[in-house]
């Protein structure tokens, strides 16, 4: 797949001497220049798009929902432009063709665009809880044969290559002493999988919220195991690299957002819940299903200790043979120094 595909950016004048002409156009140049800088405590993080290409995935994006990233950039004369991208490999590779400066995705779909050559950053990561995995499952119709997890040598197993459930499945099959070559896998976007499996004509079906929950309530799926307690860093926040170098102040203001609209979530469900239903067209009892599993647990900055969870999971691709090669995630990082003045302290953890 990685040879077919390569985974894939106030104003003070003096008065003595000037016309009121050049002062009004003194005072808007200055004050644009102004509007494109976030000033710190120590430095000034430059921004230099007019445009920014946000990448969201079709399971919805609560971001784009609640429009925060409009209302803050809005005064500093920046455009916000979403698109919408079925999975994380897809939404790399679209960020590899220059059609997305920043995206939300796995641990899984970073790391194969690396392997592929993408130059990217990391910018976020995710905190966990212990809830954090329950609406990630590995599935079977409820006719199935199979009964538990430990039966799934052989089987066919649908789900997209690159995307987090390959790390999944590997962690899930080293859990009961199998590999990747005891299964025979079937790449397929989840929400292309979903109606065969409905119809009960894909034998194993790895998926997720919103998907999950509609096939429960359709009274079409079994669950043959979660993802809790796999160790998984999470999900990140991604960008194109030269687009990271040349708007450091725009990912600062990206972070900040990411982490009070976090905040907000948890303290209003049921707001949450009515974005779903009005944004994703989700019936109630689907959401509410969705939402008994959803957690906002906030943001997590590139630290160290998260920074080695990347790379074992990395690692891990490697040795399976997953990957043809191994990287360093050290490649994909800002300084040390740059991420300390775009993150708050409080989630570099």
């Amino acid at each position: 797949m990685i040879k077919r595909r390569r985974f894939l950016n106030v104003a003070t004048s003096g008065i003595c001497g000037f016309s009121t002409a050049y002062l009004l156009g003194s005072c808007s140049q200055q004050s644009q220049q102004s509007q494109q800088k976030v000033i710190t405590s120590s430095n000034v993080l430059d921004i230099k798009t007019k445009v920014l290409h946000m990448g969201y995935q079709s399971a919805g994006d609560l971001v784009r929902n609640r429009k925060v990233l409009e209302k803050r950039l809005e005064p500093l004369g920046i455009k916000v432009e979403w698109a919408q991208f079925v999975q994380g490999p897809q939404l790399m590779e679209g960020m590899a063709a220059g059609k997305v400066d920043v995206g939300s995705v796995g641990e899984t779909p970073p790391i194969f665009a690396q392997v592929a050559g993408s130059k990217l950053v990391y910018v976020v990561g995710t905190q966990r809880t212990q809830r954090t995995g329950t609406s990630s499952v590995i599935a079977v119709p409820p006719e199935s044969s199979l009964t538990k997890f430990e039966e799934i040598k052989g089987q066919e197993v649908y789900f997209q290559k690159g995307s987090a459930s390959h790390y999944f499945i590997l962690r899930a099959l080293q859990s009961i002493g199998l590999t990747i070559k005891d299964i025979k896998i079937r790449s397929l976007p989840t929400i292309e999988a979903r109606a065969a499996f409905l119809q009960g004509k894909i034998p194993v079906w790895m998926t997720g919220d919103p998907h999950y929950a509609i096939a429960q309530k359709m009274g079409r799926i079994r669950v043959l195991r979660d993802s809790v307690g796999l160790d998984s860093p999470g999900s990140y926040y991604i960008a194109d690299r030269t687009f990271a170098e040349e708007n450091p102040g725009l990912l600062k203001i990206i972070i900040e957002e990411l982490h009070a609209l976090d905040k907000w979530a948890e303290q209003n469900r049921s707001e949450v819940a009515k974005l779903m239903i009005t944004e994703q067209k989700l019936d109630e009892d689907v959401v509410a299903r969705v939402m008994s599993r959803r957690t906002f647990a906030g943001r997590r900055g590139l630290s160290p200790a998260l920074i080695t969870e990347q790379q074992r999971v990395a690692d891990l691709f490697f040795e399976a043979g997953v990957i043809p090669k191994k990287i360093n995630i050290q490649e994909a990082l800002l300084s040390p120094d740059l991420y300390a003045a775009i993150t708050p302290q409080e989630i570099m953890v």
